[in-house]
C-alpha cells in the first residue's frame, strides 16, 4: 500500500443519469454560495446555469477517488486565450 494519491477523473456529464446529475449540480450551487451579484436567482435557474457552463464545456463533473466524492470544476476563464 502506497500513500500516493490517486488523481481526480473527469465524468463526461453525459453518462450521469437525470437525477445523478440535477444531485451533483445542486449540491455545487448549494455548496458555492449565493453570490451571483445583485441579482436573486433562483436555484433552478442556478441548476440550470451550471448545466449551460457543463454543455459549453466551461466546467466538468469531476470524480475524486481519494475523497471518494463527485463535485463540478468550473474552468478558469482567464487562461484561455
Amino acid at each position: 500500500m502506497t500513500d500516493e494519491s490517486t488523481q481526480p477523473v473527469v465524468v463526461p456529464y453525459s453518462e450521469l443519469s437525470a437525477d445523478a446529475l440535477q444531485g451533483v449540480i445542486e449540491s455545487f450551487v448549494l455548496r458555492e454560495g449565493t453570490e451571483y451579484g445583485a441579482t436573486e436567482f433562483s436555484l433552478e435557474q442556478k441548476v440550470a446555469q451550471v448545466m449551460r457552463q457543463l454543455e459549453r464545456r466551461e466546467a466538468q463533473v469531476v470524480f475524486d477517488p481519494d475523497s471518494d466524492s463527485v463535485t463540478i470544476v468550473v474552468a478558469d476563464c482567464s487562461r484561455r486565450r
